[in-house]
């Protein structure tokens, strides 16, 4: 019993020894660690985005703007899709991301559900569409639908009543409309619970927002994709998503690289600037004037 007991403190004398080595090496190797760690990160949710973000919200203060007559919530679409070499894949959900919290300031009274980032793309056997480039993410028509309905259910479920529809890409824009057809149908004996599907958000790029830049003498670098409008759009977003250094000193791109007609190698964020506020302004004014009829 004695040499079973000796050894068992020896056993513990010699975890304790090797347990204080560790600890001081640990301790020598914390200091640079913690130099290597990045500082001043920025927050996920700055206070402009707690304002309107339900993922910037807990369900309580969630629950608190409810009761105080917030009914009406955006949720935007984006697309994760190839925009030619110089733009990032995301672009879609970075603009729908920025400019629903935009729309939703200007309008009063209204929150953002988080973006929709898969949207239809093109097909995966074979690949189709954009699916033909690197980094594009499809998911099928039926999917698609499935994803927006059921996360206007939840909507509904929570108590919004004005469920806005707001997808930043052209290929499922017609998709989204026949979403909420579907909805107000199904909803329709509840009455006051409605589907907004907002067009003019999309709309208004090729139309008022490309005549601007005609007006301006860009109209043969307008295109059908990641064009001088596309990437203008973007720029003024989110600069950091365009290579612009590259953009610059590139030839003029074309659909082997994913730019389908146009050029993007003029665009600036000034000129993005108009057409982003006429997508905000036309969300906004089509949302407003919904629930003035819907109140």
């Amino acid at each position: 019993m004695g040499n079973r007991t000796m050894r068992g403190n020896g056993v513990l004398l010699g975890r304790s020894w090797l347990c204080g080595l560790l600890l001081a090496g640990l301790s020598g190797l914390s200091a640079p660690a913690r130099a290597e760690e990045p500082e001043n990160l920025a927050p996920a949710c700055p206070p402009p985005a707690r304002q309107v973000e339900l993922a910037c919200q807990s369900w309580t203060e969630i629950d608190a703007a409810m009761k105080a007559g917030t009914r009406t919530v955006i949720l935007p679409v984006g697309g994760t899709e190839q925009s030619g070499p110089y733009m990032a894949v995301g672009k879609h959900n970075i603009r729908a991301h920025v400019l629903a919290d935009e729309i939703a300031r200007k309008v009063g009274r209204t929150l953002v559900a988080p973006v929709l980032a898969y949207v239809p793309e093109g097909s995966t056997h074979p690949r189709t569409g954009h699916m033909r480039f690197a980094g594009t993410l499809s998911i099928p028509p039926a999917v698609f639908a499935g994803l927006v309905e059921g996360t206007a259910e939840s909507l509904k479920a929570q108590g919004f009543t004005t469920i806005v529809l707001l997808g930043d890409h052209g290929g499922y824009q017609t998709q989204l409309a026949a979403l909420a057809k579907k909805l107000n149908r199904r909803w329709a004996a509840e009455g006051a619970v409605r589907a907004l599907y907002v067009g003019a958000y999309y709309e208004v790029v090729a139309g008022k927002y490309g005549d601007y830049l005609r007006q301006r003498g860009y109209g043969v670098a307008l295109g059908k994709h990641a064009d001088i409008s596309d990437t203008s759009l973007m720029l003024a977003v989110d600069p950091s998503l365009v290579l612009e250094g590259l953009l610059r000193q590139a030839d003029k791109p074309d659909s082997a690289d994913g730019v389908y007609g146009g050029d993007p190698r003029q665009a600036t964020a000034e000129l993005g600037r108009a057409g982003t506020a006429m997508q905000v302004q036309a969300a906004a004014e089509a949302i407003s004037s919904f629930n003035r009829r819907h109140p």
